[in-house]
């Protein structure tokens, strides 16, 4: 590959992805329990079992994240700015919400040596066991699933794909006991209600950009 011949501008957009390192240092800011901290946890949650198997697709949520966002890049650059101002928009009422209403879910005791607990250790010592309702990892598995969906270049084999890991990654929140059922539901209602506002924003500044080439060709 000629390294010289590659069009770099064209990537410039996945600069906007440095935005992730930043979240990330908000999330860490508001993730202890400066107040009450409440707790979500249903009779449905406490009969779901604990399963360290699930620490992998766990653990590798935020790569898988990044592969979506840079083959929606690559097949759609509109899909791409939507799911990217989505996430960045959700994170943001997520760490809103966290500063006033703080949550936790009970985790229990690892035992054992092997990889898994050793992961899964891992994940516990990394995360504090708050920042739980809305799940961050819930609603953008959740979003590009819905992108997906909604994609005009969707086919059986990324539907198939992104759908499985994005349900996985999903269930996998419940079965690690880092979130509970309503940590999900969260999810899933804030991604419902931010990407019609988004839409709805494209359409606005759409029709307004219309109307100003309008009068300036006038």
């Amino acid at each position: 590959m000629n390294l010289g011949k590659i069009e770099w501008r064209k990537y410039a957009p996945l600069t906007l992805m440095l935005v992730f390192p930043f979240l990330g240092m908000i999330y860490a800011w508001t993730n202890r329990p400066d107040q009450e901290v409440y707790r979500l946890i249903t009779a449905a949650d406490e009969a779901l079992p604990f399963v360290k198997l699930f620490a992998v697709p766990y653990s590798i949520w935020i790569f898988y994240i990044y592969v979506c966002l840079f083959y929606f890049f690559k097949k759609d650059l509109t899909v791409y700015y939507r799911s990217l101002l989505t996430y960045i928009v959700c994170a943001l009422l997520c760490y809103l919400i966290y500063s006033v209403f703080q949550t936790t879910v009970p985790r229990p005791a690892v035992i054992g040596t092997d990889p898994l607990s050793e992961l899964m250790r891992y994940i516990y010592n990394r995360d504090q066991p708050f920042n739980c309702f809305p799940s961050i990892h819930c609603f953008s598995s959740y979003m590009v699933m819905r992108m997906i969906w909604t994609s005009s270049f969707r086919s059986k084999w990324n539907l198939t794909l992104i759908l499985g890991m994005s349900s996985l990654i999903i269930v996998s929140t419940l079965l690690v006991k880092q979130h509970v059922i309503m940590d999900v539901l969260g999810a899933i209602l804030l991604v419902e209600i931010v990407v019609p506002l988004i839409i709805m924003l494209e359409r606005v500044l759409g029709v307004a950009r219309e109307r100003e080439n309008s009068t300036f060709r006038a």
